[in-house]
């Protein structure tokens, strides 16, 4: 089964950074790494969350030893029943686990643990992940609304329950839990994108109120890229939702709540989206880093560029 796969499913430029700080663990554990007494119990908040983030860095790039001695040190530090560590030594055992068995096994003692408390709001989070690993998202949401239940300002959470209720087909739940996330965090331009996103699909299910839905879909991506002026996700997601309003006559006519873009607001909107996507496409093309991160993000850009070109 390997390693659960928020831990070690990631993109190449946080493998790469990974690696980089897991290469350091000789340095930051000192000569005898998994002798966890030896290490000093005054160190400060900053070495200790270089340690954590030493921890992770290792998990994800297989160097289970150096994880165990990073475990270790911060077990002797805060103790084993601090929530943290305890939350940090789920996480260890996910992503040594051989096979789903092992998998269960862990999400039954994350049932123990929540048992006896009820709030331990780690061990509730690595319970989310757990699951959704484990491919069961009903059980998921349950477990992510009863985490919400005990931590309602949590806008991850209201963000990751939107995911996997919009997994199930659930669009109208998933809409109402990113529109929670905004309000907790109004200024997430990543977060207005992707209820504009939500919003764009949901006026393409052949709806009544689809012209509604759009309009709402085009404002919130016009937020996204007020808040980020680069956002490519931004641009890409306003250049769709305008040019769909615009070649199904949804432009606004009359008084409406929200109010519907009029045809050469929609016309305005598509062109700037346009002109803007191209700019950073080009941009970021010949610049390595970012086509390292964000290839397919530019690769559905340069084609949506194309294809509402020949539409024109």
């Amino acid at each position: 089964m390997g390693a659960s796969a928020d831990i070690r499913d990631i993109n190449g430029s946080d493998l790469i950074s990974a690696l980089h700080l897991a290469q350091q663990a000789p340095v930051i554990l000192g000569p005898n790494p998994m002798n966890a007494s030896s290490a000093s119990s005054t160190g400060t908040a900053e070495e200790y969350g270089r340690i954590e983030q030493l921890l992770l860095a290792c998990l994800r790039t297989g160097d289970d030893q150096s994880a165990q001695a990073c475990l270790d040190r911060l077990s002797h530090r805060f103790g084993p029943s601090n929530e943290r560590v305890m939350g940090l030594r789920g996480l260890y055992q996910e992503a040594t686990a051989k096979d789903r068995a092992a998998l269960e096994k862990c999400l039954q003692e994350y049932e123990k643990i929540l048992s006896e408390n009820p709030v331990n709001v780690p061990i509730m989070k690595r319970r989310v992940a757990l699951l959704r690993s484990l491919d069961r998202p009903a059980d998921a949401i349950f477990a992510l609304i009863q985490l919400l239940e005990a931590l309602p300002t949590d806008a991850e959470a209201w963000c990751e329950l939107a995911d996997l209720y919009q997994t199930q087909g659930l669009s109208s739940q998933a809409i109402f839990s990113l529109e929670e996330a905004l309000l907790i965090a109004p200024n997430s331009w990543n977060i207005h994108a992707r209820l504009g996103e939500l919003l764009y699909v949901s006026s393409s299910s052949g709806e009544d109120d689809a012209s509604r839905l759009a309009g709402k879909s085009v404002q919130h991506f016009c937020r996204s890229i007020e808040l980020c002026d680069d956002y490519l996700r931004g641009f890409y997601g306003l250049a769709l939702a305008t040019s769909r309003m615009i070649e199904n006559e949804h432009a606004g006519e009359r008084p409406s709540d929200p109010p519907v873009p009029s045809r050469i607001t929609l016309d305005r909107l598509k062109r700037f989206a346009l002109q803007r996507l191209g700019e950073i496409v080009q941009s970021r093309s010949v610049d390595d880093q970012h086509w390292a991160s964000s290839r397919s993000e530019l690769i559905a850009a340069k084609e949506l560029l194309n294809r509402l070109a020949q539409a024109q």
